[in-house]
């Protein structure tokens, strides 16, 4: 280990006293898979910040938490007021502290052959389905983060559509935190396997209370003409750090739309990876950040066309205020295949502070020579003509600048094909500017 680009992360050595009790102990495919990651994890250690892909994010604080496993008896956590009364249409699967609560959830009548269930009952009762794809996309590759999810997960979420398949009704997967019992550490894992032709919307829920860390992990699979609409609403507890990786293969001429927005934690970090391995598929990355205080957000995508006439979008769009930081890393690379490629890119972020800080870099890495490709970043302060526009007639400043603000913020929200994500979203945004 090279102790200036990593450090030693202790935590991992909490792993033989919990092996027993997660879930596949006896399937020795399994063993081997959860042995190997926590064997790479004490190699490798967590990167620092002489690590490029880190270069903006600082996990010392992560190290000295001294966070401890989840229990294996499921948290009492229980949703907020008012929570799921918005998804009353979707299948729920509840999670508290990373373990499936049956009582909180509803999974309603499922088409033929579709699987729909938590991981661990997945994995006793149809293991061969686990096994054909779990870790396939998901490789360690050096990621300590990815390995501590594939070694300590002790449940998540797994979602099967076989060929034509299509759901009626979103797909709500809730994770609830709960600190109360002091640092406590959770690994959800998300494993989706749309084949041809099917179709389903997914959406996350990250809320909490106290001081944890949810260190979840999705792998996504879209065969030919499949799509996919996945959404994830990040509003962990002031005191928690997210730190989140999802890792998407796409068929030919399927479609994965994702919405992230990041409003909660203390340290977040939500990592996408797409690949557009069938000709003409698409992926849009659509997302929002809203931070103020000392929060730190980051986003970091890849995404990476490997054939021709694959398109992608991106667009993030923050608000941050206080001394809150939020960081943008965003990569497109073109392969020597990928003839036909359009990629776009945007990111921009509104300073509500003059201690608010944004570190953002786009990249285009391209090796074809038939593409259009274009990205672009821009930070500044709300505009003066405009907030001159509105105190003109007769609108206050702090409501005129709550205005702007929210106009700014829900230019990336209206893109959202899903209503009720959508209507979700534009709420979240709205409470957070009136609270600041």
């Amino acid at each position: 280990m090279a102790r200036d680009r990593y450090i030693a992360f202790p935590y991992a050595d909490r792993f033989a006293a919990v092996q027993a009790g997660l879930p596949g102990g006896a399937l020795p495919w399994l063993a081997d898979m959860r042995a190997d990651a926590i064997r790479r994890v004490r190699d490798d250690g967590l990167p620092t910040q002489r690590i490029e892909a880190w270069k903006y994010t600082n996990l010392n604080a992560l190290v000295k938490g001294d966070y401890s496993p989840a229990a294996e008896t499921p948290s009492s956590a229980a949703p907020r007021d008012g929570l799921l009364a918005w998804d009353a249409d979707a299948h729920r699967l509840v999670f508290a502290n990373g373990r499936f609560q049956s009582s909180l959830s509803e999974i309603g009548a499922l088409p033929d052959g579709v699987v729909l269930r938590p991981l661990s009952e997945t994995l006793a009762d149809e293991a061969e389905l686990v096994e054909a794809h779990l870790g396939h996309l998901a490789a360690a590759n050096g990621n300590a983060l990815v390995s501590l999810n594939t070694a300590f997960w002790g449940d998540g979420l797994v979602l099967h559509l076989p060929r034509g398949a299509r759901l009626d009704r979103p797909v709500h997967a809730l994770f609830l935190g709960d600190g109360a019992a002091g640092a406590t550490a959770f690994h959800p894992r998300l494993l989706v396997v749309a084949e041809e032709s099917s179709e389903a919307v997914l959406i996350e829920s990250h809320i909490g209370s106290g001081d944890y860390w949810s260190n979840p992990l999705a792998e996504i699979t879209l065969g030919r003409n499949a799509r996919l609409a996945h959404y994830k609403l990040q509003d962990e507890a002031r005191e928690a750090t997210h730190l989140s990786h999802s890792r998407i293969a796409l068929g030919r001429d399927s479609s994965y739309e994702s919405f992230v927005m990041s409003a909660g934690a203390r340290l977040s970090r939500n990592e996408i990876s797409v690949v557009l391995d069938g000709e003409g598929a698409e992926a849009r990355l659509l997302g929002g950040y809203m931070g103020t205080g000392d929060q730190h957000l980051d986003t970091s995508t890849l995404i990476e066309h490997a054939k021709p006439h694959g398109t992608s979008q991106e667009l993030y769009k923050g608000a941050l205020d206080g001394k809150a930081r939020g960081v943008f890393q965003g990569k497109i690379a073109v392969l020597e295949d990928a003839q036909k490629t359009d990629a776009h890119m945007l990111n921009k972020t509104l300073m509500l502070s003059g201690e608010a800080e944004i570190d953002t870099k786009p990249e285009l890495e391209i090796y074809a020579d038939d593409v259009k490709c274009g990205h672009g970043a821009t930070a500044g302060e709300i505009e003066e003509d405009a907030l001159f526009y509105l105190r003109a007639r007769g609108i206050g400043e702090d409501r005129a600048r709550s205005m702007l603000t929210e106009a700014f913020l829900k230019d990336a929200v209206e893109q959202v094909r899903f209503a009720p994500v959508r209507d979700r979203l534009d709420s979240l945004v709205s409470g957070w500017l009136a609270a600041h």
